[in-house]
Formats: structure tokens, sequence, C-alpha cells
């Protein structure tokens, strides 16, 4: 897998320039609120500003976030209203929907199969956090005859999840009451949803209320410890404001899921576009050893240390799976 393949370059700095309009557009003179470490709740330390936002570090746990961060009704303008947010749903959700689904949706549809057989059964019915055009949900009927729920608070997605004749609930998951979801034992899902939420806490509390003893959440977002996050820091693509707020690592993100009375079943770092990332960065990288590995290491090196990476814990991609005791 290649950056490209799910990212075109020119789509995505085009979504990336106008969330930078929109950082000024929508969260300019809006209130901000200090707050502590998402994951631990211990005082963070100022480490550098992007487009207005400042990011903190945590020196207990290393979750790097937003902080103080705008008021959560700014934010919910900003998904429903923004032009970065409708470019997002429209032409690069749109325009990256066939090489996402083979690349990204089949493979993970297998993979939450799998994790449902080990952890759970499939009479858990799969409710998709943040569906976004219900790629994923299409994969898990089309292929293994299953129904998912999307919950898609997005008007243009969820028009396009209804158009499919997928099952979805307009809402945001902190508005969403249990008599909304189908009565019987459930395995909630979403995919890089987490670094965008503004309280990671409530929106784990919210979803402990909607969850049955024994049911599952099954989670990717990004890690603070990824290789190429810690290599281009600041100047990271990942690391952008105003969507990207948190970013936890396999450390923390254990922390803040047993500090609010979950299980963790498993973490890990099966991402396949670290040392990519970096190559087509390279000329942002300050490390010595990066840049000169960027320069000089073959194909099959770059391989073999992504294959490394990824094994060992320290890619950014992170998927948790836990559950309610």
């Amino acid at each position: 897998m290649k950056e490209n393949d799910i990212r075109p370059k020119s789509i995505f700095d085009e979504y990336l320039r106008l969330a930078q309009l929109d950082a000024d557009s929508y969260f300019t003179g809006v209130e901000r609120v200090f707050g502590l470490c998402p994951a631990c709740e211990s005082v963070g330390i100022s480490t550098f500003e992007k487009y207005g936002f400042v990011y903190e570090l945590c020196p207990k746990c290393e979750t790097l976030y937003v902080n103080p961060r705008p008021i959560a009704e700014a934010f919910a303008d900003y998904y429903t209203k923004s032009p970065s947010s409708k470019y997002w749903a429209s032409t690069f959700y749109k325009e990256t929907a066939k090489a996402r689904r083979e690349i990204l949706w089949k493979p993970k549809a297998s993979l939450i199969l799998k994790i449902l057989t080990n952890y759970a059964s499939l009479k858990h019915r799969v409710i998709d956090i943040g569906g976004g055009l219900g790629l994923f949900a299409e994969e898990l009927r089309a292929q293994y005859n299953l129904s998912p729920v999307v919950i898609e608070p997005g008007p243009d997605l969820a028009l396009a999840c209804r158009e499919k004749r997928l099952e979805v609930i307009e809402k945001f998951l902190e508005e969403v009451i249990p008599e909304d979801l189908p009565v019987g034992p459930h395995a909630f899902v979403s995919f890089e949803l987490f670094e965008h939420l503004h309280d990671p806490s409530a929106f784990l509390r919210n979803l402990s209320t909607l969850m049955n003893s024994g049911d599952l959440f099954i989670f990717t977002t990004l890690s603070s410890y990824g290789l190429d996050i810690q290599v281009l820091w600041e100047g990271s693509k990942s690391v952008t404001p105003p969507h990207h707020l948190n970013f936890f690592n396999p450390y923390s993100v254990a922390l803040l899921l047993c500090r609010l009375g979950f299980e963790t079943l498993d973490i890990s770092t099966p991402g396949c576009l670290d040392i990519d990332i970096l190559y087509n960065n390279k000329n942002l990288i300050k490390d010595r050893f990066w840049k000169t590995f960027m320069s000089n290491a073959t194909e099959i090196e770059k391989s073999r240390f992504q294959q490394m990476i990824s094994s060992s814990g320290w890619s950014s991609h992170m998927m948790i799976v836990c559950r309610k005791p």
C-alpha cells in the first residue's frame, strides 16, 4: 500500500488548505477551554502551535492533544457546515471510494469478522460510528450477509448511506439513545474517528450507556508514538487542526479505557504507511538517520522497516479492541 493510493496528494492537500481556512472562519474568537490530558488527566506541557491551535504533550503518558480547545458547539458547526467537511464528504470520499474499498474496507471487514469470532459472536450487531459513505458497512453486508447500522451525523454522508439502503442513525453518538439501536448484543466500531473527538472521555461514557455487558468496541486512531508522527512532529499532515485533536498511544489509550471501566482485549499498530509517509515528506525531515535512510534505502529495506514498525507497536495507525465488562 502507498499513501497516494488512498490519499491522492492533490486532493488531500486541497482538503488541508480548506481546513486551514476553516480554522480561521469557524474558530477565531470562539471561547476556548483549558483541560487536562484526555488520557490520564495530568497537566500537559505546551509543545507547538499550528493554525492557531496549541498542542500540549502529557509528561506522564505522552499523549499529544490540543489545549485549550474551542467549545464543542464550534466543532458541531465545523463538521456539519464547513467547506473542508463538505469537500471531504463529497470530493475526497467519492474520488477515493473505489481504491479505499479495495485497499482498506474489504480487508477491514475480514478483520472485524475475525475479531467478532475471537471475542464475541456473529450475533453481535455491528454499529459503525461515523460510517461516512457506508463503504465498510456495504462490505460487511456483501461479504458476510451482516446487517450493520451506521451512525453518521453528516447530512450528505447520511443521505449517501440511505441511498445504499443501509440503516442509518443521523446523529452524533452523544445524541444517540438506547432506543435508537436494535435489540441484542452489539459490536460498536469506529475508524479514524477518535482523534477528532472534542471530549474522548464523554464519548466513551456515552458509548458505555449504549452498551450491554459483553458488547465490544473496536476502533482505530492515530498514535503519538507512530514513527512518521514522531519524526515529522508539527510538520506532520496528520497533526493538523481543527480536525485532529487527540493523539493517544498504546500506553495512554489503555490508561483511558481502564479509567472509564472498559476491559482492554488487544492493542496493535497494523499500519502500512509510516515509511511511505516519511518518504513523501523527506524534505521536512530533520533527523540525520531518517534523512539518510529515505535517500538511500531500497524498496525491500523500506518494506522490512515497515513490517518491524507495525509488529512492534510503533506505527501511527493503532487498533484497539475493548469490551464492557
